[in-house]
């Protein structure tokens, strides 16, 4: 195999590793998007619960202020009715006053009801807001992660690329004009030939061709897809058995 050919083989190797990395750097920010929604969301609901517990509350104060009130008319309806003159005016201030006592009955069942809304209202809201106090600090932790994450995958990325750029430099650029081609249009610019077949589109090279691609002597692409082709001889048992002894 030459050094071009091999050169050209790592670049792909360096090309498809700069392009997994390029698409994590792009997922990380839709991660982060996906669950700063989701605490949104749940912020949100929070929201709710407070303002419902919150209204309650205000519902029970101003039933609590109307009996105050109630009673104050009674008070003073019951001092009126000691001054009654006539009978009718008697039955008209207890008439008033039954009237007051059954606005404070009235008032005093809602506020019952009321009292049982707020407990299950007090504890969501609480169970809520302890809930999302522990998933803003996971929120925090995975945003951390993730921008720890693309720095390190963009230091991957600059160093991968930096060395394509140096192995490119030391290339035939007929070369790597036609690996630029082959890969803007293949995806995959070179492909290993593996018992007479092309590895990336599995078609089978002539016998001849198989052949001539054995000796290395030029650059051959692929008859049917277009791709740059090589061939990697097996290694023998012998020479395996060899490099075990020498290492």
């Amino acid at each position: 195999m030459s050094p071009d050919i091999q050169a050209v083989i790592r670049m792909q190797s360096l090309d498809v590793k700069a392009a997994a990395l390029q698409k994590e750097i792009a997922e990380l920010p839709k991660h982060i998007a996906q669950i700063e929604k989701a605490l949104d969301q749940h912020i949100r609901k929070l929201d709710v619960d407070r303002a419902a517990l919150a209204a309650n509350q205000r519902e029970r104060k101003r039933l609590e202020d109307d009996i105050k009130v109630q009673d104050q008319k009674i008070s003073k309806l019951k001092d009126q009715t000691l001054q009654a003159k006539t009978n009718d005016q008697y039955r008209a201030f207890q008439h008033e006053i039954e009237f007051c006592q059954n606005e404070i009955r009235k008032a005093e069942d809602k506020i019952l009801e009321l009292m049982g809304q707020a407990d299950p209202l007090d504890k969501n809201v609480k169970a809520a807001e302890a809930a999302l106090a522990q998933e803003k600090k996971q929120v925090d932790l995975e945003k951390e992660r993730a921008r720890e994450r693309t720095a390190q995958d963009q230091q991957f990325y600059n160093e991968a690329m930096a060395e394509r750029t140096q192995i490119a430099a030391g290339i035939d650029k007929r070369l790597v004009a036609d690996y630029e081609r082959i890969r803007k249009r293949r995806g995959t610019a070179i492909a290993e030939a593996v018992d007479g077949r092309c590895t990336a589109c599995q078609i089978s090279l002539r016998p001849q061709y198989f052949q001539d691609l054995k000796k290395a002597e030029k650059v051959l692409y692929c008859e049917t897809c277009g791709r740059i082709l090589y061939y990697n001889p097996p290694v023998s048992l012998d020479h395996e058995i060899h490099q075990s002894i020498k290492t």
